[in-house]
């Protein structure tokens, strides 16, 4: 829609994803256990099998897939694919955790205006694309506007302390 701005639904954050999944178990098993999602209270009126988990401020709501063989279930591990991402503290834990859990997955970088961000890329049980990435590092800058947003508090409080520096630059 060309020339909305703002914010035309009043929007305030991304609330939950949703995952069809074959297990519901296998799935709860690993989004507890490699991302530390924890369940939470699921209405009762629902008819069909799922979880509701919950961190770090979104929550993800597991669906047991009314047709489990036919689930898109990827193999091969693809950045391009569709996925959830994650900002980490450290990857090189990150990597050091999945090599432990025997987590196969992949690596890749990318570079901008000198500033490095690290990713790595792994699957669920089902073959739905997690990444998880030190992608803070890296400004958010609209393409129309004036304000110069972050993906982090700290990058963005930071980012306001150099604006004085910057203009005075100018």
């Amino acid at each position: 829609m060309k020339g909305s701005v703002g914010n035309p639904l009043h929007l305030k954050s991304v609330n939950h994803i949703s995952l069809n999944c074959a297990s519901v178990e296998q799935s709860m098993n690993f989004y507890q256990n490699v991302l530390g999602f924890f369940p939470i209270r699921r209405p009762g009126s629902f008819n069909f099998d799922g979880a509701w988990l919950f961190g770090y401020r979104i929550g993800i709501h597991l669906l047991r897939a009314e047709d489990t063989e036919n689930l898109p279930r990827k193999t091969e591990i693809n950045p391009k694919d569709g996925h959830i991402s994650f900002q980490c503290e450290s990857m090189e834990a990150v990597e050091e955790k999945l090599k432990e859990m025997d987590i196969d997955y992949v690596r890749a970088m990318v570079e901008e205006g000198g500033i490095q961000v690290d990713q790595v890329f792994f699957h669920d049980p089902d073959g739905f694309m997690i990444e998880i990435c030190n992608c803070d590092s890296l400004p958010v800058i609209p393409i129309a506007g004036e304000m110069v947003r972050s993906c982090s508090r700290l990058n963005l409080q930071m980012m306001q302390q150099q604006k004085p520096q910057v203009i005075q630059q100018l």
